[in-house]
Formats: structure tokens, sequence, C-alpha cells
């Protein structure tokens, strides 16, 4: 016997390089690369299809997927390569039987392929020829050595054609059955079984005969070798065939289309809740049929739960497939005006850096800052309100003056760092009218926003924080404070309800924090709610831009948001996060700390830095006569008794407007004749403030345009005598207003009070 150290050199190396090769061959395999384009597929959370968009080479083509149900799995197998599991990418038993019926019939009728060789084809995509067969019997054995069976099997039913456009086995089966192939029958496995084999001949729409004669063929081998039971064969073989090839489902269309755009020929899986989707789409679309009435055609809604930071529902608008071309506008991603949206973020602000308290009062009078002119919805002004109840009734005018307080490149800033709105241009650019409306932003971007405000509360355990020292340091990176963030969630839950429900007296009805906006001309209607668990934005409008009377937050988008979180479980409230508040005694009437005059007084939690605002500035200490009548030096009057009182005075023109809401307010009394001088005036303009420069328009016969002076005075019988460059013009009681013509140029007005009381402003007219 010749051993191996016999045998010469040279055959030796022939010997050694003939294995080398060998192994290379087996070792060194293809690459397995289909290079052709894939659907967009985007899933819910759960793997439920919610949308594809086709391929750019106009099949759907789903990318490839990792296993193959059983059902369909085993009646590939059975119909394609019964012997799949026991060869190695070739089987030379169905190759001889092959050649030899060919030579039989004298033309081709089998070719003897495996399902490796057959993916081998597919990859290729080589004409059928002796040579090319004899090149996929040796790469289907090179396949074999590089992926298991199951990759396979997965990769061959990802790219075998189902007839059209249809490509793969979940294209194929989302587009004849509606489901997912893990949720196929027996009877649908086998018909997508059958159909890769000659796709061209066999089709749902041609040859439908032939076809079920395969398929029940296929159910009968199966139930032989007893995969199917009796049972299931007969029940098997009485379903029909599908139909017409079914559309793919539509759900959360604007969604998908963001991937599509992003993610091209990928599957991605969303945070998406199908059933939550749903239902939130069946929302808009009741909603709309009656928007419908008003010419209002477009919505969009979007749910996020808070815990979890997921958003669980998209609708970006609605009837995405109708002709309207507006229903294509995903809305959550445009930007649109903000109208009052804003104003818990400032107030969150200004509670954030102690500029306020919740109850301090604000000016609610008229206004007018070079030309800017601010009104409330209802026309109406009250003269001061807290500043949380001004946000919870959105009025503009009191936060106005709050944004003119705090700074609007502060608020433009702050608004920037926390993503609420991009705002593309500078602070200047937008100025006051920045909390009215003047900028614009995205619904997505605002939800966010109040899932972060959210969730500086939703991490407490008993009123404290309960994070590692890694999530710690996070929190304190971002801008919302716990603190200032539940005096805000308080503040906005106190806003009425569409409903008109009292819906503090109704237990089952929980507690929610929301805000409404409308934009300028009523083109946009915005609603957002927070709880614990989830926050809510709607959006109600017209994508063009155009406004409808009727377009309101609190009548369009309210309803459509409290009918989105009836859908929804519902959550508790948030808890208190003590150790972001301090107590501190505050002026009830002024809500400011508590003054050296203030008396009465409530004990409150407040911000921290709140301990550095002012005290209240509107309580004064006054001597009276015995009847009150008259304030008096103490001094002054030897014999007559003296009363001491601690006296609630507001400015002349907050007092004005105060006082008619207020009957109980009284305003400060004038000094006794003789016995003091009182360097109190009680007048204050009202309109104008200050020294202004005024452009009047003509009149339409062309005449000089008018200008209205408006006077505010503390004493309701005060007589009023206005002068104009120094000439009397007229007189006023109980309503203090004058309307007067002025030429161009600079004019002095001035106005003298029955008391002698002296007040003027100088009016330049353009």
């Amino acid at each position: 016997m010749i051993s191996f150290k016999d045998i010469s050199g040279r055959k030796k190396l022939i010997f050694l390089s003939a294995i080398f090769l060998f192994i290379v061959c087996i070792f060194r395999l293809p690459r397995q690369h289909f290079e052709t384009p894939y659907s967009t597929v985007v899933t819910d959370r759960n793997g439920e299809l919610l949308g594809a968009r086709i391929a750019s080479d106009e099949q759907w083509r789903f990318p490839p997927c990792d296993t193959v149900p059983e059902k369909f799995g085993a009646c590939l197998v059975e119909f394609e390569d019964r012997y799949f599991y026991f060869h190695w990418g070739v089987n030379p038993l169905a190759i001889g039987r092959a050649l030899i019926q060919n030579i039989r019939k004298q033309r081709i009728i089998s070719g003897g392929s495996t399902i490796t060789m057959q993916l081998i084809r597919l990859c290729r995509k080589k004409d059928r020829t002796i040579w090319e067969k004899c090149l996929e019997t040796i790469l289907a054995t090179r396949l074999e050595f590089q992926y298991s069976k199951k990759k396979i099997l997965a990769l061959y039913a990802s790219h075998a054609p189902f007839g059209g456009n249809v490509v793969g086995m979940e294209a194929a089966a989302w587009r004849y059955f509606g489901r997912s192939p893990a949720r196929l029958s027996w009877a649908e496995s086998a018909t997508l079984a059958v159909l890769p084999n000659a796709p061209a001949m066999l089709h749902l729409s041609k040859n439908r005969e032939l076809l079920q004669k395969k398929r029940n063929r296929l159910l009968k081998r199966l139930f032989d070798k007893g995969v199917l039971d009796k049972i299931s064969y007969e029940l098997a073989l009485d379903e029909p065939l599908p139909g017409e090839p079914l559309a793919l489902p539509q759900i959360a269309p604007h969604l998908v289309d963001y991937f599509y755009l992003k993610y091209p020929g990928k599957q991605s899986v969303s945070t998406i809740d199908k059933n939550i989707q749903l239902r939130t789409e069946s929302v808009l679309e009741r909603w709309h049929s009656e928007f419908q009435q008003s010419d209002i055609r477009n919505l969009a809604a979007i749910v996020i739960d808070v815990k979890k930071n997921q958003v669980i529902a998209y609708c970006g608008n609605v009837l995405f497939n109708t002709d309207d071309s507006s229903n294509q506008v995903d809305i959550i991603q445009s930007e649109r005006s903000t109208g009052s949206i804003l104003k818990p973020f400032l107030y969150c602000a200004v509670l954030q850096e102690g500029e306020i308290l919740p109850r301090t009062l604000l000016p609610d009078i008229p206004i007018n800052i070079n030309g800017f002119s601010p009104q409330n919805f209802n026309l109406q002004y009250e003269g001061a309100v807290p500043a949380s109840e001004a946000v919870s009734r959105s009025l503009n005018v009191p936060l106005v003056s709050l944004l003119r307080k705090y700074g609007v490149p502060k608020f433009y800033d702050f608004l920037k760092q926390n993503h609420i709105a991009r705002l593309p241009h500078p602070s200047g650019h937008y100025g006051l009218s920045l909390i009215l409306g003047g900028a614009e932003a995205r619904l997505g971007d605002l939800a966010n926003a109040y899932v972060n405000m959210a969730r500086t509360l939703s991490d407490l355990e008993n009123g404290h924080y309960a994070l590692s020292m890694n999530e710690k340091i996070n929190k304190e990176k971002n801008t919302f404070q716990a603190g200032a963030v539940w005096q805000v969630f308080n503040a906005i839950t106190e806003v009425n309800r569409p409903e008109q429900i009292d819906w503090k007296s109704l237990p089952s009805m929980q507690k929610i924090a929301w805000k409404t906006g409308t934009s300028y001309g009523f083109r946009d209607a915005w609603a957002i709610g927070v709880t614990s668990q989830y926050v809510v934005g709607v959006w109600v409008g017209n994508a063009s831009g155009e406004g409808k009377p009727n377009l309101t937050g609190a009548k369009t988008a309210g309803p459509v948001m409290f009918d989105i979180f009836d859908i929804l479980p519902s959550s508790n409230w948030f808890e208190l996060p003590a150790e972001a508040f301090v107590e501190a005694e505050i002026c009830r009437l002024s809500g400011y700390l508590k003054g050296r005059f203030c008396e009465e007084v409530d004990t409150v939690l407040i911000c921290s830095n709140g301990l550095h605002t002012d005290p209240c500035p509107w309580h004064t200490g006054v001597y009276l006569s015995a009847d009150e009548r008259f304030r008096v030096y103490k001094n002054c009057v030897e014999t007559e008794t003296v009363i001491r009182k601690n006296w609630f005075t507001l400015p002349p023109s907050w007092a004005w407007y105060y006082k008619q809401r207020h009957p109980e307010y009284k305003s400060l009394p004038p000094f006794l004749p003789g016995c003091g001088e009182d360097s109190f005036n009680p007048m204050q303009f009202i309109y104008p403030q200050g020294n202004i420069k005024v452009r009047l328009p003509k009149q339409l016969d062309g005449s000089q345009g008018k200008i209205t002076f408006e006077l505010a005075h503390s004493h309701p019988e005060a007589t009023v005598f206005w002068h104009i460059d120094n000439e009397y013009i007229a007189s006023t009681s109980d309503f203090h207003r004058l309307t007067a013509t002025l030429l161009e140029g600079s004019h002095l007005v001035t106005v003298v009070d029955n008391e002698g009381h002296t007040l003027s402003c100088r009016v330049e007219i353009e």
C-alpha cells in the first residue's frame, strides 16, 4: 500500500492544490444579493401592517422575511421540492427523472430544480440554458453551505413571483387575502404555494379552474401524508379561490409616506398602536362629516404615550385617498399659525423664573403699543385678572402685557430651546404678536412639548423623584421644571369644556389639562390635552389656509380632542411634586407675596423662585375721617376720630374696568380739604398711553381721519375738562371719551378734573 510519504513532491503539490480548490469552492460561497428594489412597509408596534408603498420598479415586493409560516412552508416544500430538507441543493433523482421525461416527450416538461436552484435562478435572472442549469447546480450546492434551510426557504418565499406585479409571499398574502401569511388557512397557503410554479399561466384572473385543481391536488398530498386531518382537508377543499387583488391597508397613510421618504425600500416597525389608530381615525372621520357642512375640510390628530414617550396614533389628515389634494397634506408636520396655543408655555417660563405667582394680577385694559392693539376674544376688559385665570380663559391683553414684561427675546429662546416652535426669523420679526399667533408651529412639536412637560411629573414616587443618577442628570438638563409645570397644568384644567358639563362633579370624568388656540382670521383651530398617561393634539381647519367663521379651537378642535380621550384608558392625575414647592403667604386680593398692608392672606405652595417676587404693591395704609369719606393726615385732625385702614387700590385705568366686574372694589377717597395734598393722580389715559405717533387714514369722503381719546378716573362722579393745544374742547362725565379731528403734526392733549388734577400726553399725527 502506497503511503502519502511515498508520493512524489510534485504529486503532493497537485493533490494539496486540488483539496485547497475544493475547500475554496465549498466555503468561498456566492454573495446572494438580490439587487432589486423593495416596497416600503410600515407596521405597528406589534408587527401589524399599517401600509406600504410600491417599489421603484412598480412591483409589490416586500423586504425579505426571516421565516416562513408553518402552513405555507409545508405547502411550498410539498409542491416544489418534497426532499428539500434531505439534499445539499441538488436532487440527483429529480434531475434524472426530469431528464428521462424530457427525452420521452421530446420537449422540456420538467426541470428537476430544487428550491435552492430556483433561488439561484431568481437571483441571477439569466436565460434558461443547459450551461446555466449547470451553474445553478454548482451554486445551489455552495449556497447550502452558506445558509440554513430555514434561511433559503425564506429567501425563496420573499422573491418568488406570484402573478402580475406581486412578488414574494408577504405581498401576495396581503394582495390576495388581505392578511399576513401567518394567518392564512391551509387552502390559502396551498393556493399561494402553487402560484410561483407558473405565475404567467396560473393567475387569479385566468385559468382559475386549473389553479383550483392544482391547489386541491396539493391538499390531497398533504392529507395523504397525514399533515392534514380529514375535517381540515374537507374544509380546505370547500374554500373558494380569492377574487381580484385587494388594496393594501391604508392605516396612518401620512406616517407611511413619512417612512417612505425617510427610509425607502425598508420595513419599519413604528410605535403606533393599530387599535387606537383605527379608533382615532374613526373619530376624525365622524367629525369630518359634520365639519364639512361648514366647509371645514381637514383634521389632524396625534396621540402620544407619556410614560413610554411614543406616538401611538398618527392621523396627519382625513380621507387620504380622496380626490381632494388637501387631504394629502400631513398637518402634523406642517407649520401653522399658533393662535393662543403658546400661552401656557409663557406662563410656565415666567413661573420658573420667579417673575410672577399664579394669582398675580395682570392688567386687562385697552393698550396700544406702537400701533399694536390686541383685544380679548370677547372684546371686553376686566381691569385686572389673576395670571392663572388669564391663561385658563385665554385672555389676550393680560398675556401680551406679561410677554412685554418678560421680554420677547427671552420667550423666543425658551420656545426654541424646548423645540416648541422652529421660529426661522429673529425675535424682533415676531414682537409681542408671538403670543397671539404671530408665529407658526407644528402639531407634532407642540404635542411633544406637552409630553416633555408631563414627563417632568411622571417619574415621581410619593412626590419625590425616583431616578438613577444618570436620569437625574438628564432631568436637570430639562428646561421644564416640575413645580411650574404642575401649576400650568392646574391652571388649564380650569378651561371650560365644550360639552358645558360640570366635569368636576362627575367622578367618572378624568381630569385633563387642555388648551385651545384659534389663529387670526379663523384659519387654524387647535386643542391639546394632557393627562399623566397621554397627550392628545388636534388641529382643525383647511389646509389651504381658508378661514371659516365657526373655526375656533373651543368649538371644533376641543370636542374632537375629548372624543379621542374617551377612547383611551383613563389615568390618574399627576402626583404633587412636593420637593419643587415652598410655602408662602400670598395676598388674597392681588396674588403677590404678602406685603405689610395686606390683611387677607392665604398660605399656599409656590415655586421656590417665587420667593424672589415683589411684595404686594396694591395695598397701602391710609388714615380716614370717622365717616371714611376722606383721607386725612393724622396730625391734621385734633378733635375728630381718625380711622386707620389698609386699602386695596389699583391704577385708575385698571380700576375703571375692574370695579365693573367687582362691585366690592372701592376707590381711594380724596383728602379732606385743608388736611393733606393728594399726590395720587386719580386719572390715567387708557388711550393713548404715553407719547405716541398715530397714522390717521382719510375717511371715505376724503375728509381727515379722527382719533378717539379715552380716560379712566377713579372717582365715578368726577367731571373732566379736555384741552388740545391749550384750547378748551369739551367736558365729559361718567364715560370719559373724546373724538377729535387733528391735523398733521404734534399736539398736546391736557385733561383737568373738577378737583384740579391735571394730566397731559403728546400725540404726533402722521
